[in-house]
């Protein structure tokens, strides 16, 4: 579990960036509604999180920067028997000042009077341009002195590039819990089941374990369906001799996992399967060896298209001389997507991938992404060999980027053939 004091540092981090005679402000994410008087399971905005390991809603982080001063307020749901009666119990005003480190703790019935008074004299704001709601627009008109308005996120964003070592555990938990609910799924008989039945065992796999929520929909894609890159309908049954795509990661305290395996139905890869599988297989084994401090994600990208072309080539998928294939993009039908992302409190985190400057960021110590190439063959690809159609398959880890190279956090999660069958055969 990540310590108060750490999120302390990370405010302080915050406040040092902003300019003096400023004002920032961050509110908590809003409950959706999903209809009528219903609504979604409440999440809390993510740089929110990161800043406060808050979970409430109605709630709000104010920093103030002047010249020789800093400060740092918060804003939470009062205390309301009636409210807390239909709703569950809230933190309050005064635990609130017990539990975090921060100067000022108000209820946010008082953040309109208290910000009216701090923007006075303020020339400088920063606020989400993107999550902030309403409240914000309304929070711009309190003061005709401020004539700066800067996007807070870019500095937030910017700290979540590199995981402490209790960010690190939590990922690494969900990862486990995750590995849990693809080895469950490895060993099932799938035969006359449907995807969602998939679905429901790996949901179940992680809540039984401790993960609220998965961190994304699962993609759970038999046959012809894992050439669709997001497809969430998980509708239809699975087929003998086909294989499935299944990519589905949990959500642990808020830190994401994101992995896919691809697996045959019947617990066994037909030739066709296992060549298209091991081709794809070792071109994940190599990039991720490429992983290490100072390295672009430019250059993973580069040489995973020129392998997976390649290799495209060899298995007669694409025919022709690799270099002239790849300048026209024609490998591209098969493989349309990056190599990665960085991963984090999002599964996609919102860190950057370049700098101020427009440089790419180069790979340090602490960064966590994913590696996952993947070749995808329309059943009705006609200028594809015919024993590939209809295969889909993407293969991904979360890669920590460690000083002296990289660590596969997933690698205990069944993956090369072996492994594969001998758990289905073992189940």
């Amino acid at each position: 579990m990540i310590k108060e004091r750490e999120y302390k540092t990370r405010r302080d981090n915050v406040v040092k960036n902003l300019s003096d005679n400023s004002i920032a402000i961050l509110l908590s994410a809003e409950y959706k509604t999903r209809s009528n008087d219903t609504q979604y399971p409440y999440r809390q905005n993510s740089n929110f999180y990161y800043l406060t390991g808050f979970k409430e809603d109605n709630s709000c982080i104010v920093f103030v920067k002047l010249k020789k001063s800093m400060k740092t307020i918060l804003f939470v749901q009062k205390k309301d028997e009636m409210l807390e009666l239909w709703n569950g119990k809230r933190l309050g005003e005064q635990k609130a000042k017990e539990k975090f480190l921060v100067d000022e703790v108000y209820t946010s019935g008082e953040l309109e009077t208290k910000l009216k008074e701090i923007l006075v004299d303020k020339k400088s704001m920063y606020y989400d341009f993107d999550s902030d709601n309403e409240k914000v627009r309304e929070i711009k008109n309190y003061s005709k002195q401020v004539t700066s308005y800067t996007n807070i996120a870019k500095i937030i964003n910017k700290m979540r590039l590199i995981k402490s070592s209790s960010e690190i555990n939590l990922i690494q938990k969900a990862i486990d819990i995750t590995r849990k609910a693809h080895h469950q799924v490895m060993s099932l008989n799938k035969k006359d089941k449907m995807e969602y039945q998939l679905q429901a065992e790996i949901e179940y796999t992680f809540k039984s374990n401790g993960a609220y929520s998965d961190a994304y929909t699962s993609i759970i894609a038999g046959g012809n369906s894992a050439n669709t890159l997001h497809y969430i309908s998980n509708d239809k049954p699975l087929i003998e001799n086909e294989l499935i795509l299944i990519d589905a990661g949990c959500e642990y305290e808020y830190y994401a996992s994101d992995i896919t395996r691809t697996v045959p139905v019947s617990g066994k890869f037909s030739k066709p399967q296992k060549e298209l599988y091991e081709m794809i297989l070792n071109v994940q084994v190599q990039i991720i060896e490429m992983i290490a401090p100072h390295v672009k994600r430019s250059e993973l990208q580069k040489k995973s298209e020129e392998l997976l072309c390649k290799g495209l080539v060899e298995l007669e998928i694409l025919k022709g001389d690799c270099k002239k294939l790849i300048k026209k993009k024609k490998h591209k039908k098969y493989y349309p997507h990056g190599i990665g992302h960085w991963m984090g409190i999002d599964v996609h985190d919102e860190a950057p991938y370049k700098d101020e400057k427009g440089k790419e960021i180069l790979f340090q110590e602490g960064m966590v992404l994913t590696i996952e190439p993947a070749i995808y063959v329309d059943k009705d690809d006609k200028s594809a060999p015919q024993k590939y159609r209809g295969i889909g398959i993407r293969i991904e880890d979360d890669i920590l980027v460690t000083k002296d190279g990289f660590e596969n956090l997933s690698v205990k999660i069944a993956k090369n053939i072996f492994e594969i069958e001998d758990l289905f055969k073992n189940k």
